[in-house]
């Protein structure tokens, strides 16, 4: 079976501008088989008026959390609730619509909407009876109600774990926040442990379902486990061995503080990748969460918050490079989570001792969210063949304030300079990282694109200088970030031969200007060749 299309404005993302634009495409099957002139394209058993529209190839969200975000998406939502009050109105008013619930998750919030730290009695004045959860925006932290501590038996007896906190007030009670693994070990440990098949499938659904309608075709998941693995098994089997979306996957490995356990997640991580595999699912990699995040203050930097405080790396150097040679050793892709700038001096310090220790090969290792590095750390990346992988919508100015706040001096104009990985010859890779930000991709286009807020229009754009040409940015956000995972050579275009993962908007943002991005609206969203959502 082929299909035509003609009459629309195909943008193919190829980095050779003579290339980047062409005015038909055919597919065959489940690939491109002609991508031209419309008086060139061969004849074919359908043709598809495409009434002047934009294509575009399928955006891979090449950071995010897919569980993460099913869930989140049946959650309350925080992080325009500006306020306290309005936080404890919100979880009122969920409470009130189901009675019945045995527990409250919220999900979004952020520190600068609350008049000081969080408490638990903070939410006690709104939910008491049943346990409240509820992840920061940035999901490195939880904050929970007194029925919540209670119910995960956190005392002031409770030790903090490796790299996480208990906060706890002047005379040591635990006040309900819970920072870094502190936050993994307990509120998200139980929550894995009560959550059900039926749960998880639900929220596989959910997330595929919004993919699919944000012209999302691909998605590189970044703290893979048995439960998420096991998720996506089962949606495979119902979808008849393949999946609406294609799902490469980093298996998370978290610092135990022992060695041997260290490395037999990695173990765990070779064997899977090591299974045969298919272009729907698969594991690529590992995932090292190094440090934390500089709204929290527990993103690790080389020089003090404003405050006066520092944190520490929940991977020291010595337990990381041994961890980073045993999986650059088994093949696989090392992916670390690296916010502050000694985190990613850390991150490539490992990587370079790996290189040193195992030898030269073809390899494609990456570096999380940089979103302060130092001076120079984009040419090593460039050198080191270590893909940026940043999220623009971090960058968006309607909660940019607390993080500038908290670094406090000239650290706050080097955020997320996207430019620089560009200038340094780095490959750049464009994601969302959800649920700690809007899934949408054209909105996160929109903020590349301009350095203007997709959540309040009214906050006027920070460091518009690093703002990218929307053809750049889509570019990152589609062909670079297939080629994130090494998939650069078959899919991420619109181009012969590629898959024929493809996005038709109703709206053109090139002709009408990029905030047009945010009315723009998916028409259909083309995967192997197959329309898996139509509008």
């Amino acid at each position: 079976m082929s299909t035509r299309y003609l009459n629309g404005r195909i943008f193919t993302a190829d980095p050779d501008p003579a290339k980047a634009w062409a005015e038909a495409f055919t597919i065959r099957g489940d690939a491109i088989a002609f991508v031209g002139d419309a008086d060139a394209a061969p004849d074919a058993d359908e043709t598809v008026d495409l009434e002047g529209r934009l294509v575009l190839p399928g955006f891979t969200d090449a950071h995010t959390h897919l569980l993460m975000m099913g869930a989140a998406l049946g959650q309350v939502h925080l992080t325009d609730a500006r306020s306290l009050d309005e936080i404890q109105a919100r979880l009122r008013a969920a409470r009130a619509a189901d009675p019945e619930a045995t527990v409250l998750r919220g999900r979004g919030w952020l520190f600068d909407s609350l008049p000081g730290a969080p408490t638990a009695a903070m939410i006690d004045a709104a939910v008491v009876d049943i346990p409240v959860y509820l992840d920061a925006n940035d999901y490195h932290s939880c904050w929970v109600n007194t029925a919540a501590l209670a119910e995960l038996g956190i005392t002031r007896d409770t030790p903090d774990p490796l790299g996480g906190e208990i906060a706890r007030d002047a005379a040591g009670e635990p006040t309900g926040m819970l920072y870094e693994t502190a936050a993994t070990q307990y509120a998200w440990a139980h929550r894995d442990a009560t959550a059900t098949d039926d749960d998880r499938d639900a929220d596989v659904q959910r997330t595929i379902d919004a993919y699919l309608a944000s012209g999302v075709t691909g998605a590189v998941d970044m703290a893979f486990d048995e439960f998420g693995l096991a998720a996506f098994e089962r949606a495979r089997e119902r979808h008849g061995g393949e999946l609406p979306i294609r799902v490469a996957a980093h298996w998370i490995i978290n610092n135990t503080g022992d060695d041997e356990a260290n490395l037999a997640q990695v173990a765990r991580a070779a064997e899977l990748a090591g299974s045969p595999s298919s272009p729907w699912l698969r594991v690529v990699g590992i995932k090292l969460i190094l440090d934390g995040v500089i709204d929290a203050c527990t993103a690790a930097l080389r020089h003090p918050y404003a405050d006066g405080s520092n944190a520490a790396p929940i991977w020291p150097l010595e337990q990381l490079r041994l961890v980073v040679a045993a999986a650059d050793a088994a093949g696989l892709q090392i992916a670390q989570h690296a916010i502050g700038d000694y985190a990613s001096e850390i991150a490539l310090d490992a990587i370079e001792h790996a290189i040193d220790v195992n030898g030269p090969r073809d390899r494609r290792h990456r570096i999380e969210h940089l979103e302060y590095a130092a001076p120079g750390t984009a040419e090593r990346m460039a050198r080191l063949g270590v893909t940026a992988s940043m999220q623009p919508v971090h960058s968006d100015p309607a909660i940019f304030a607390n993080w500038a706040e908290m670094l406090g001096d000239e650290r706050v104009e080097r955020a997320f300079p996207w430019p620089e990985y560009e200038d340094a010859g780095a490959l750049l890779a464009f994601s969302t990282d959800a649920p700690t930000a809007p899934h949408s991709a054209l909105a996160n286009m929109y903020i590349a694109s301009t350095r203007a807020s997709a959540l309040d229009r009214s906050v006027p754009a920070t460091h518009p200088q690093y703002a990218l040409p929307l053809e750049r940015a889509i570019g990152h956000a589609t062909r670079d970030a297939a080629a994130s995972v090494g998939e650069g050579e078959w899919r991420g275009r619109i181009a012969a031969g590629f898959a024929a993962d493809v996005v038709v908007l109703d709206v053109d943002p090139f002709a009408e200007g990029p905030s047009s991005l945010l009315e723009a609206r998916v028409v259909e969203t083309i995967v192997a060749g197959r329309s898996r959502f139509t509008a």
